[in-house]
């Protein structure tokens, strides 16, 4: 504990204030769009979102000095801990869940508590740190088969724990695709990667009857273009968004005159769909903007990463990039036509207190990696030595 306070107290000098800098950049822009998106009739008013997104703007700073002070190696020490909390976050569905009229029992309603939580959310940050943890246990054989199998069993657990108590695939999707880029970026070989395309191949007509309908007809709608061909089923809210962004041309229509977004036409406006929103009143160079801020946040982590001579702390830099592209392409693809509609936001621009709090805290890891490139105590973290085959 006096280690980690000393570490807090030295947050202004060692932390990494240009991804900061960044986030509450975009986080800033985003308030704007929220205030522009929430201003519509049907909202009754705007300030209530305005001051729950402002406050976790707020919090999620203190989190992010908070995460970044932490010993990233004692906590992957007790990684079984970060397992056992991230079961027991997702059991509280069981009796606190609500689907926060999303479609799926993916939020917690506690009793007096003005918000609700997204335990996913936290659980993305625990994962990054299991998963890191977990690979550079196995680091000098990261593609043999008990490797892997121990990388696809915490995959396993978190994704089916999840879908079972609360049904959200697009979550789910997430911790797939941290996987995936930690994985890749880990060294693990690209046999396993086309053994899991293969898997997959063969999985999807098996798949496809268990789906629910509302799942069928997302993705019919994506790959047969004759399907609700009139947009009035199943196409209709992405025919609508995707007027809406295409509405604004280059220079868009201005903050609070959007015609569709000021006429509370929009579904979900604030948040799944709030690049639609951003098309139409901010056009194409808006768009581009908030795609810029973004990607400099994605780049920021990757950077950091690179830089580390620490295995762990390296991966724990690609994970947190790898959720943040992956909650990227999916926002803006399910707007533009060409993903599936997962329900997710569109980080640090969406409105949602939950969201917002937990990628500052998840990016708070790539500060402690920036901060501390290599773990505090040497001797207690030797790692093997690698032969590379030479002394065979």
């Amino acid at each position: 504990m006096h280690q980690f306070i000393e570490e807090l107290k030295d947050f202004p000098k060692k932390g990494d204030w240009v991804l900061l800098i960044l986030c509450l950049v975009t986080a800033g822009a985003g308030c704007i769009i929220i205030a522009s998106a929430t201003s519509a009739e049907k909202f009754d008013g705007n300030a209530r979102y305005i001051l729950i997104q402002l406050v976790a703007v707020m919090l999620g700073c203190f989190m992010y000095a908070v995460v970044s002070s932490i010993d990233q190696d004692y906590i992957s020490e007790h990684r079984v801990l970060l397992v056992a909390f991230n079961i027991f976050l997702l059991l509280l569905l069981i009796p606190f869940g609500t689907d926060n009229n999303t479609g799926n029992r993916s939020w917690l309603d506690f009793p007096g508590l003005p918000v609700m939580i997204q335990p996913a959310e936290i659980c993305k940050i625990t994962y990054i740190l299991i998963m890191a943890s977990v690979m550079a246990s196995h680091q000098n054989d990261i593609s043999k088969f008990p490797s892997v199998l121990h990388m696809v069993l915490h995959l396993g657990i978190l994704v089916g724990l999840n879908m079972v108590l609360s049904g959200d695939a697009g979550v789910s999707l997430i911790f797939v695709f941290i996987f995936i880029g930690m994985a890749f970026a880990g060294g693990v070989s690209l046999w396993w990667f086309l053994l899991a395309i293969v898997c997959i191949a063969v999985a999807v007509p098996i798949a496809w009857p268990l789906l629910g309908g509302y799942q069928r007809e997302r993705i019919m709608v994506l790959i047969d273009p004759t399907f609700d061909a009139q947009g009035i089923g199943a196409r209709y809210h992405s025919k609508i968004n995707l007027q809406s962004l295409t509405g604004g041309g280059l220079t868009g229509q201005g903050l609070f005159h959007g015609n569709r977004t000021q006429g509370g036409n929009l579904f979900a406006q604030h948040t799944d769909y709030i690049f639609s929103s951003i098309g139409e009143e901010l056009g194409f160079f808006g768009c581009c903007a908030v795609m810029i801020m973004e990607l400099l946040i994605i780049a920021r982590c990757i950077y950091v990463g690179s830089r580390c001579p620490d295995y762990m702390r390296r991966l724990i830099c690609y994970g947190a990039a790898s959720s943040m592209m992956f909650q990227l392409m999916i926002n803006v693809g399910m707007c533009i036509g060409v993903m599936p509609v997962i329900g997710l936001t569109l980080p640090l621009i969406s409105y949602g207190g939950s969201s917002v709090v937990t990628i500052f805290a998840m990016l708070g890891l790539v500060s402690g990696a920036y901060a501390r490139p290599q773990a505090l105590s040497h001797e207690r973290y030797i790692q093997p030595v690698r032969s590379y085959g030479l002394n065979k």
